[in-house]
């Protein structure tokens, strides 16, 4: 199966411009870069989250560590003649413990069908584990997280993202992911980490009218219900009549390959190994990170159509 490329001039100034050093501050933010005064006790924070939200973005995007955006920033404004201040490393290393995701930052979703995919992956942390093993052969215990995904299959955009510990099991975080989706939810596609009885009934909790592709086990059996066949037990009895690949081009499992290569793009682009050291400046990580990686898709993206290859 071959694909073609229908908008390489697009998508070839889309990639020229992620590496673009052109910096636009709007008035907006330059008013709200300081921190508002705050009421109650305690210290005044010296910068706004819009200031650490820019710094961080920065770091993340020119893959630079905190002392490092620092300089880069302050060179930055003293090249546009912005008399702002700039948030120090040991700033940025602790405010980040504390950042949250604004509101503001989830783009509204497409109007008509919302296609939803579904997967994790792992991400490594920050440790000299690993060299020891390679150097030493000492046994450590590498620690690492699990990030959650959920994507538009149209648009490849990352729409929910969780991080948790690497004990925690897929199924328990598809309501965390689905809580963050407003909108109607038209197919749900997932592997079969996600099989299972609760699943459904998570996804059908959110939308009733969901199309919920999971592969079953192959150890799994029909439910035994009283009425008409569930969704999953239609797709046991499905694979049982017809197999597997058949079940899977009828159903259109092979989208799934999408959110497969949304994890290659994150890893690729942002990174394979989380940098922050606490749990709380990772989640801060991974949350710019996605907003990075659909700001870098939004600049632009390959348009592919199936290739029919004549045979003589």
């Amino acid at each position: 199966m071959k694909f073609r490329v229908t908008n390489w001039a697009v998508y070839e100034a889309g990639l020229r411009r992620r590496g673009s050093l052109t910096l636009w501050v709007t008035p907006e933010a330059l008013a709200g870069w300081r921190a508002p005064r705050r009421k109650t006790r305690g210290g005044q924070a010296r910068y706004s989250d819009l200031a650490i939200e820019t710094a961080l973005t920065l770091g993340c995007v020119f893959g630079m560590r905190l002392r490092q955006i620092e300089g880069f920033m302050s060179s930055v404004l003293d090249l546009m003649g912005l008399d702002l201040p700039v948030p120090d490393h040991t700033t940025l290393s602790r405010r980040a413990r504390t950042w949250e995701l604004p509101a503001r930052r989830n783009r509204p979703l497409p109007d008509g069908p919302l296609h939803v995919l579904v997967d994790s992956t792992g991400l490594k942390v920050y440790g000299a584990g690993q060299w020891l093993e390679e150097k030493h052969g000492a046994r450590s215990r590498r620690n690492w997280r699990k990030l959650h995904l959920a994507v538009d299959a149209n648009r490849g955009e990352i729409i929910a993202h969780r991080l948790t510990d690497q004990n925690t099991d897929d199924p328990s975080q598809m309501e965390p992911l689905l809580s963050q989706i407003d909108g109607e939810i038209d197919r749900f596609t997932a592997d079969g980490a996600y099989d299972g009885k609760p699943a459904y009934q998570t996804i059908l909790r959110h939308s009733s009218t969901a199309i919920v592709v999971i592969p079953p086990r192959s150890t799994a059996v029909e439910s035994g219900d009283t009425g008409p066949p569930g969704q999953r037990d239609k797709h046991i009895a499905a694979i049982a009549r017809n197999g597997r690949l058949k079940w899977q081009a009828a159903t259109g499992y092979g989208k799934r390959a999408l959110i497969e290569t949304a994890i290659g793009r994150y890893k690729g682009l942002i990174g394979s190994r989380l940098r922050a050291r606490s749990f709380a400046a990772q989640q801060t990580e991974v949350a710019i990170g996605c907003i990075v990686l659909n700001r870098m898709l939004a600049c632009g993206r390959p348009e592919s159509v199936r290739h029919q290859v004549r045979q003589a």
